[in-house]
């Protein structure tokens, strides 16, 4: 057993043979040396089994995962050499490091030479094209709604053609029924005169057979009847003459607003004449009753002196 210089005689086997003194080298010593086996098995297992782009990250956590040393013991520690392992792990850190791709811009060759011209044309041409394709589709369009306005306007037309001969077919048969009217109005006016003919005949032969007393009692009630039929007469004249028929179907709207318009002034007028008419027949009747008191208050005046004279 040879002496040390740097330790004690005690210490002295201890310090050649540390592996086999556990007694007296201190649990830090075994501790470092497990981390460090730990260490490389684990670095080994990873570059067998990730790819090359993972390792860095494996290896990082692998580095950054220790065990925290625990506290120093009393006696003093004896000088250790550094491990080793760590320093090769961090070398493979730096070697994975290096061998990362760098992305670097593109370089045009010195050779060749862009010509801007020749993109801006390009560039130019392809606006053209889009412009040209937008102002086909707006022709497009206006060709479609021009179509639709002609037809639309061509309906219009058709459907105004339509109105005017159903205008017209309306106005001939209202015509026709007018025109019905009148000859059934003729037709019975025609029988009722030939029946007064009959009738007068019919009574002119009476009239002979009879006596002159009777012929003049029958004179008379024909002159009244006569008076009536003439006042009936002089009656339907008026109306037919106030009548006045209406045909709205041949009016166009100027000469409907001019119908309409002399009807109104005809109502108002006939309005104002039956107010005048209701007013003159009001006068007459106070007119009449206050004629009708004096009547009687003169009547009973003269009752009265009549009385007076013939009592005295």
């Amino acid at each position: 057993h040879g002496l040390c210089v740097k330790c004690p005689p005690s210490l002295c086997d201890h310090h050649l043979f540390p592996l086999f003194s556990i007694s007296v080298v201190p649990k830090l010593y075994f501790i470092l040396l497990a981390s460090v086996l730990s260490v490389v098995l684990i670095d080994v297992l990873v570059q067998h089994t990730l790819p090359h782009g993972l390792v860095h990250v494996a290896q990082e956590e692998v580095v950054e995962v220790e065990v925290a040393p625990e506290a120093e013991p009393e006696v003093e520690p004896e000088p250790e050499p550094e491990p080793q392992p760590p320093e090769r792990v961090q070398e493979v850190v730096h070697g994975e490091e290096e061998e990362k791709p760098k992305f670097k811009p593109p370089k045009i060759p010195d050779g060749e030479k862009v010509d801007f011209d020749d993109i801006q044309k390009k560039r130019q041409n392809k606006d053209l094209v889009e412009l040209q394709s937008l102002i086909d589709a707006h022709f497009e369009c206006r060709k479609k709604e021009e179509e639709e306005l002609i037809a639309l306007k061509e309906r219009i037309e058709k459907r105004r053609a339509e109105r005017a001969e159903q205008q017209r077919i309306r106005s001939e048969r209202e015509k026709e029924r007018q025109a019905r009217r009148e000859a059934e109005r003729m037709r019975k006016e025609e029988a009722d005169a030939l029946r007064k003919a009959e009738d007068d005949v019919k009574k002119k032969i009476a009239l002979t057979n009879m006596g002159s007393g009777f012929s003049s009692n029958l004179q008379r009630i024909e002159q009244k009847r006569g008076k009536k039929q003439t006042e009936r007469e002089k009656k339907k004249k008026i109306l037919a003459e106030r009548y006045k028929p209406l045909s709205f179907d041949d009016l166009s709207d100027d000469k409907l607003r001019e119908k309409a318009k002399d009807l109104w002034e005809w109502l108002h007028n006939l309005e104002a004449l039956k107010y005048d008419y209701s007013e003159k027949l009001k006068r007459q009747r106070y007119e009449v009753v206050s004629l009708r008191n004096r009547i009687d208050e003169l009547q009973k005046h003269s009752k009265k002196g009549a009385a007076s004279r013939r009592r005295k």
